[in-house]
């Protein structure tokens, strides 16, 4: 088996046993195929998994240094992701076709330090779910899909490409959901009154007819929504509402747990409800609450 086929083999188990997202793919495919392509140029032949079974650890510190140096240099976050892919792949090949390398346990990635999420404010949370509606350029149906939309990352925390793959069976959507998220990990969320309002305020608007089984949310041209759309609907409100960069569709998901947490709710609650397997990344949004604390101190305090 040469080392392309066993590429080709391990995105086929991530996309149909791993059930990992499109972007996962596109993003750990790119990475094992410039790590192979490197390979191949470094030796001057072609790889085979038994040669993959033999890379050195000098040879994997190669591949970071020329990522690191070369005409688009990586930085140390994207150095680190490519890392984790290539871990991952090694890691297929020794448990799947038995080409174990023990070497790359011995290389260590850059160190990065985790930022913060960047939620957006109660305020320019209610902007964002309502600009869709003052917009005299967009149909309808339109605005009152995309409204529907931004009120499920809001109001149930989901990402982007959980809310998309809702079907049209989901709804009238029930008193809770039953996420299936990354991983292939399923969690629970409440559905607020005023998101299971938003989404049958778009079904009383859609033109189309959508068969129980297919996607909910649906493009201009009868197709499922992307997330691409999405997101050039937020950055279109975004410009009319004078947000910053950080006022993503995911930004509204970082909302929702910083806002569940200044309101009084334990980590523990907010780790089943994002779906975050470690408690270790929900503890960011600590960090968040706790700037807005010092922001409102710093402002509010008359000896500040």
């Amino acid at each position: 088996m040469t080392a392309r086929e066993a590429l080709a083999f391990w995105l086929e188990h991530l996309a149909h046993e791993r059930r990992s997202s499109p972007r996962t793919l596109e993003a750990y495919g790119f990475a094992a195929s410039r790590y192979i392509g490197f390979l191949e140029q470094h030796r001057g032949e072609a790889i085979s998994l038994a040669v993959l079974g033999e890379v050195t650890a000098g040879e994997i510190r190669a591949w970071l240094a020329h990522l690191r140096q070369g005409d688009r240099p990586l930085s140390p976050r994207s150095l680190s992701q490519a890392l984790s892919a290539i871990r991952t792949f090694h890691s297929f090949l020794d448990r799947r076709l038995g080409a174990p390398n023990p070497a790359i346990a011995l290389v260590r990635g850059p160190r990065v330090k985790p930022g913060a999420p960047r939620p957006v404010s109660e305020d320019q949370a209610r902007g964002m779910l309502a600009e869709p509606g003052l917009d005299p350029d967009r149909e309808a149906w339109e605005a009152a899909r995309d409204e529907a939309v931004l009120t499920l990352l809001y109001g149930c925390g989901l990402r982007i490409s959980e809310a998309l793959s809702l079907k049209r069976s989901d709804a009238p959507l029930p008193d809770s959901l039953r996420i299936l998220g990354k991983g292939s990990k399923t969690r629970i969320v409440p559905v607020l009154p005023a998101v299971r309002e938003a989404i049958d305020a778009y079904l009383a608007e859609a033109p189309f007819a959508i068969a129980p089984d297919e996607p909910l949310f649906r493009a201009k041209r009868g197709g499922p929504l992307s997330p691409r759309h999405v997101q050039a609907s937020v950055q279109n409100l975004r410009g009319r509402l004078g947000l910053p960069a950080s006022a993503t569709p995911h930004a509204l998901r970082h909302s929702f747990a910083t806002h569940l947490l200044g309101a009084g709710a334990d980590l523990r609650s907010i780790q089943e409800l994002l779906g975050h397997a470690s408690l270790s990344t929900t503890q960011r949004y600590t960090q968040v609450d706790a700037a807005a604390l010092l922001s409102a101190y710093s402002k509010a305090h008359p000896h500040a």
